[in-house]
């Protein structure tokens, strides 16, 4: 469904961030992009997504493809219309409009209006929550429920393909496994084609199908999620444990001192 060939991100014309980035997204598939902050995990999305233009940046080398055509030009509303949304990070609601009127408002812009009553119906059937809090007034909602909020509004537009940046931050345990579980749901009942990126490495490969690792703007390792899981370095760097067990804070900060993909 998407194909990312060789892509370079330059930011101002000068910072180059990507650094030809290849990956792809199967239909109906759930994939993991992770990595550490500033590795270019979010650059990826926004250059997906059509939103680099918003932060002056702009694909510079290869090539980004949806379904058989070449999107690297196409303004982020294009991009909605093909089917493709994006969840920024951040968790950014109108906070002084009420959840369902966040969720109408989606609708709006997506020119989905007589259509918003089924598709309220449907986000609401995945986010239960979010019904009983739909009179409230968004800014007030927690971490997690605003969580639900800006994934629910992305789904108003029915995107084949999802975007998701860093759902997790900054969650509870326990809402990060609530989260996670109506992300598998959607991909499962809806076929919902999902681009997952994470610093929670462990709650991503857990629910996504393959993975790839980023650092510093490239690639550096792909595969499946037990092939991953197994492999040591993303045991020690980005799991938290290695052969001789859990290693502390201190030691992980220092992996760039090794690091035998790069080696």
């Amino acid at each position: 469904m998407l194909a990312v060939n060789n892509v370079e991100v330059t930011y101002l014309d000068v910072i180059l961030v990507l650094k030809g980035v290849t990956l792809q997204v199967p239909e109906g598939a759930i994939v993991g992009l992770l990595g550490a902050n500033g590795a270019g995990k979010s650059t990826m999305l926004k250059a997906i997504s059509g939103l680099l233009d918003v932060e002056e940046g702009k694909i510079t080398r290869g090539t980004i493809e949806f379904e058989g055509h070449v999107i690297n030009r196409l303004s982020p509303e294009e991009t909605v219309q093909l089917g493709i949304a994006q969840v920024v990070e951040g968790r950014q609601v109108l906070e002084h409009l009420t959840t369902e009127e966040n969720l109408r408002v989606a609708g709006s812009v997506y020119k989905r209006g007589k259509y918003i009553k089924q598709d309220l119906d449907m986000v609401y059937h995945y986010f239960p929550r979010l019904k009983t809090l739909r009179n409230h007034t968004a800014g007030y909602l927690s971490g997690g429920e605003a969580q639900m909020l800006v994934i629910g509004r992305a789904l108003m537009a029915h995107p084949r393909l999802l975007l998701l940046d860093e759902p997790s931050l900054g969650l509870s345990p326990k809402m990060v496994k609530e989260i996670f579980e109506i992300i598998t749901r959607l991909n499962r009942e809806n076929k919902t084609s999902i681009l997952l990126v994470e610093q929670n490495a462990k709650a991503a490969l857990n629910i996504a199908e393959y993975g790839y690792v980023m650092e510093n703007g490239r690639v550096v390792l792909e595969g499946p999620p037990q092939v991953l899981m197994e492999n040591e370095d993303v045991r020690e760097f980005y799991l938290g444990t290695s052969e001789i067990g859990r290693r502390s804070f201190r030691d992980v900060k220092h992996y760039k001192r090794r690091k035998r993909w790069l080696v």
